[in-house]
């Protein structure tokens, strides 16, 4: 996980899975060339996407060499994520194309490693709303995660049950959607056990509804998934993630 920095205007400060949104690039055509997986479209884009800033925030990249392309094959390891880490800014900043440095690299992403996990819609009436997508990868072997110091400013190998303890605890904060996705995560023990466990498993699309039959007490009210907990969730607790412009 990484902690968001504090300037930030969504979830500043929070402990968070890397992630981000997709930028046009992220469409570009020439990823039909340079993608393992049956992903087509917008769920392709979205899969490319979490690839990108998953290298933008954490330098962790799921891709191959394209000499050794195909669905299950070896990831390039530390030697090459290290060798494109100065471009992860350039990246970020729009200055450097992704896939033209995949291009230049010989490289093709790992989009058959990623593993559906979760599907959440923020609700209405937020400030800044969300049709976001969760996955699951092992990272590959030798590579090292590492924060960009610009969005994120720490990087931590945690398993499930220890963020939602720091979290209790007031350690840290964890925003509404990740708890709930830790919480699931935390139904498995080792990275295997959850790539073969949610491998299989039909995501639900979360778009938390407001209760207000309580108008001192509104509450989000969100399916009953295995794993998440609960079905119901304060507003109050929610409603400082964004700040208003």
């Amino acid at each position: 996980m990484v902690k968001r920095h504090y300037e930030i205007d969504f979830a500043a400060g929070a402990l968070v899975f890397p992630g981000g949104k997709a930028c046009e690039d992220d469409y570009s055509p020439a990823w039909e060339a340079r993608f393992d997986g049956e992903a087509e479209g917008e769920v392709r884009a979205a899969q490319i996407a979490a690839i990108r800033e998953l290298y933008e925030e954490a330098g962790i990249l799921l891709a191959r060499p394209e000499t050794g392309r195909g669905v299950g094959r070896p990831l390039v390891g530390k030697a090459v994520a290290d060798a494109l880490a100065p471009f992860r800014s350039a990246v970020d900043r729009g200055e450097q194309s992704f896939v033209g440095l995949c291009i230049d690299n010989g490289l093709v992403l790992a989009g058959d490693e990623l593993v559906h996990f979760g599907h959440w819609i923020t609700p209405a009436f937020m400030p800044k709303r969300f049709d976001t997508h969760f996955y699951l990868a092992s990272v590959p072997e030798g590579q090292e995660a590492e924060q960009d110091g610009r969005e994120t400013t720490e990087a931590v190998w945690l398993c499930p049950k220890q963020a939602l303890e720091q979290e209790r605890a007031g350690q840290c904060t964890i925003i509404f959607p990740t708890r709930m996705n830790l919480g699931r995560l935390g139904l498995v023990e080792t990275v295997d056990a959850a790539v073969a466990r949610f491998s299989g498993e039909t995501v639900t699309t979360v778009l938390p509804q407001v209760d207000a039959s309580d108008p001192e007490a509104p509450v989000l009210v969100i399916p009953d998934v295995e794993g998440y907990g609960q079905t119901r969730e304060p507003v109050e607790r929610i409603a400082n993630v964004a700040k208003r412009k």
